[in-house]
């Protein structure tokens, strides 16, 4: 029969317990343990605040670099905008500039046709030039006499204010007889003989095609009513 000792280990535990106490309740154990808890909260709090740290860094990286890419982006926009804006502050500057060509200039057919009207009713004339400067014209031809050089210059200055300040300057010129004629050794052979000669003329005038008001075209147009004519004929 096996005979256990109860008495004996209720003891030994009660020991036991004591002991276990007695290590609790000592001050440098309670020290230790401390010590070992603050260690353990500040090791986690380290750990914690190095992820959460490198957790933002990365986002901040992130949200920069997204930053730069859109800060280039409206870098090359702005570029592109400037550029757009400079071609069409250029476009429309020509325009203008043609459209105020167009305003202040009639175009030379308009000018040809109000000469070719006025040259056709004087026969005998031939032109040979116009030169256009702006609202100045200079007209160049020859005639076979200066009466015709004349009466074109009346045409032109009345022309209802179309053709204003003429200046006309004439000189007499020997015709010059065509080398490849067979007239022309004959010619040269009898000096006594008169040479035909030719009037060249140089009309300058200034071109303003702004229609007159109608009290004043009557007055101007009208032949009885003319003033007399402010162009001077100069032989040279």
């Amino acid at each position: 029969m096996i005979k256990v000792n109860l008495l004996d280990s209720v003891t030994d535990r009660a020991k036991g317990v004591a002991a276990v106490e007695q290590k609790v309740a000592n001050p440098q154990m309670q020290t230790l343990l401390l010590a070992l808890v603050v260690f353990g909260l500040l090791a986690a709090g380290m750990l914690y605040d190095y992820y959460s740290s490198s957790s933002a860094r990365d986002a901040q990286q992130a949200e920069k670099a997204e930053q730069e890419r859109i800060q280039a982006q409206m870098v090359a926009v702005n570029k592109e905008r400037t550029d757009l804006e400079k071609k069409t502050a250029d476009i429309q500057a020509r325009i203008d500039a043609i459209q105020r060509l167009r305003e202040s200039q009639q175009g030379p057919g308009t000018v040809l046709r109000e000469i070719k009207t006025r040259f056709d009713s004087v026969p005998g004339l031939y032109l040979k030039s116009v030169e256009q400067k702006g609202s100045e014209l200079v007209i160049k031809g020859e005639s076979p006499n200066e009466a015709a050089v004349t009466n074109f210059a009346k045409s032109l200055e009345f022309s209802s204010g179309l053709f204003n300040n003429l200046s006309i300057e004439t000189q007499r010129e020997e015709v010059k007889a065509d080398k490849g004629s067979n007239n022309a050794a004959p010619a040269e052979e009898d000096k006594d003989a008169p040479k035909p000669e030719v009037v060249t003329f140089t009309i300058k005038c200034t071109y303003t095609p702004a229609s007159p008001t109608p009290a004043a075209a009557p007055a101007q147009g009208a032949p009885g009513q003319a003033a007399a004519p402010a162009n001077q004929v100069a032989q040279k």
